[in-house]
């Protein structure tokens, strides 16, 4: 007895069967999914990236229908203030060195392959408290339109930047 891919062929293979390939991402999970395809894509960012000693540098890496990607580099001592993101979620994944992420749950350090999801209103801080060079990749959704400041006795005026984060 033949089975039904005998008869018919197998589905998968006529492209006019399956299921639409999104645009873009719509789920937290799609947008992680998107920064892992895009930190595993090294030959891409990598050129791009640059150093500035006296702040974090920045690159608006891509942007689609409603979300918006960053490139970040940090050096030694930089930081991003205390802040949150407005009305945007996020995926903060960590490309080259380490971080540390102050947040309601203290901090954390985020290792090369780290990603971190936030959701509107999350307020931390990130700061390169390593000896060595940081790379980040960070997804917003929608693009990020607003980055609040929030003071706290260990953010220098310094760091306040209205950048990605």
């Amino acid at each position: 007895m033949n089975s039904d891919v005998q008869i018919a062929g197998d589905p998968l293979a006529i492209p006019h069967l399956l299921p639409p390939v999104p645009a873009h991402p719509d789920t937290v999970a799609g947008f992680v999914g998107l920064a892992r395809a895009i930190a595993a894509d090294r030959a891409a960012w990598a050129p791009l990236v640059r150093y500035d000693a006296t702040t974090r540098w920045y690159h608006r890496l891509r942007t689609g229908p409603g979300y918006e990607v960053w490139l970040l580099s940090w050096l030694p001592g930089q930081g991003s203030g205390r802040h949150d993101h407005g009305r945007s979620s996020g995926v903060l994944t960590v490309l080259e060195g380490e971080l540390t992420e102050h947040g309601p749950a203290g901090p954390r350090a985020l290792a090369a392959g780290t990603q971190k999801v936030f959701a509107p209103g999350y307020v931390h801080e990130v700061v390169n408290d390593s000896l060595t060079p940081a790379v980040s990749l960070h997804v917003y959704f929608p693009g990020l339109t607003e980055m609040p400041m929030h003071d706290t006795p260990h953010c220098s005026t310094a760091a306040r930047e209205t950048t990605p984060s």
